[in-house]
């Protein structure tokens, strides 16, 4: 079928290039609607892990492709099979590093929320966790929990000495908890819009912005922000309930 079809190398090329693409299309998607949803994309650095992809699989393939097609050429059909072979391969780590890199857990930490990627949960502290739900990562959209620090005092000064190695909570699942049930502390440090201006207005033009473009009250949310790898985001959560309604790209770190 192919030596029907394809004529030369640069046909063969272009074709494999087009495959390629809605590849990296279909990995762009689940990237986004799955391990990266709404700001979390820029905010984790996800353009530059979807660019190392796209270098693997849009590019490398059909140049290779581009290199070693000739029509009639004998063992062709070999050659092209250990490109495909090689690239699903290439596709397979980069995807892998793109998960790892994801965020799998998003946990309330004190007054803020903070990402908890694959790379940086020890599967020993997994295990330690006292919600059999956090005993191993997700894969699918990131989760909510919400981090209990602990009354040993003992304990508390070793993780404040941790947390100068960037060790916080977030990185430590026997401490977390259900999202749902520490819904009224979180609701007790998030922020009213009200104050929200008064702090912080650069965030506050942000938000107010999407206020008045969705209709939202003001007194059905509250602010909380979410540190990131990169940047910082604006999580309104609902002010009853304490679910995230909306998140907004707010700074770069």
């Amino acid at each position: 079928m192919l030596k029907a079809t394809v004529r030369n190398r640069w046909q063969a090329s272009a074709l494999h290039l087009a495959l390629s693409a809605l590849i990296a299309l279909a990995v762009l998607a689940a990237m986004l609607e799955l391990w990266y949803p709404g700001p979390l994309f820029r905010a984790m650095g996800g353009n530059g892990l979807f660019f190392i992809v796209i270098g693997v699989d849009v590019v490398l393939g059909p140049l290779v492709t581009l290199v070693v097609f000739r029509r009639g050429k004998r063992g062709l059909k070999f050659d092209l099979t250990v490109i495909a072979l090689l690239q699903l391969a290439a596709l397979a780590y980069g995807l892998r590093v793109v998960y790892l890199a994801h965020p799998a857990y998003i946990v309330f930490v004190k007054d803020r929320f903070e990402v908890a990627m694959p790379a940086g949960l020890d599967p020993a502290e997994l295990a330690k966790a006292r919600f059999p739900q956090f005993r191993t990562l997700p894969w699918g959209a990131p989760v909510l929990a919400a981090a209990d620090f602990p009354a040993d005092p003992q304990e508390r000064s070793r993780l404040a000495s941790l947390a100068l190695a960037g060790l916080d909570l977030q990185s430590f699942p026997k401490y977390w908890a259900p999202y749902g049930d520490r819904a009224q502390e979180v609701l007790a440090k998030a922020q009213t819009i009200e104050r929200l201006r008064a702090t912080d207005p650069g965030i506050a033009r942000i938000v107010d912005a999407y206020l008045a473009s969705s209709g939202t009250r003001t007194e059905d949310v509250r602010y909380v922000g979410l540190r990131a790898r990169r940047a910082w985001i604006a999580v309104l959560v609902d002010a009853r309930t304490a679910r995230p309604v909306k998140m907004l790209y707010v700074l770069a770190l």
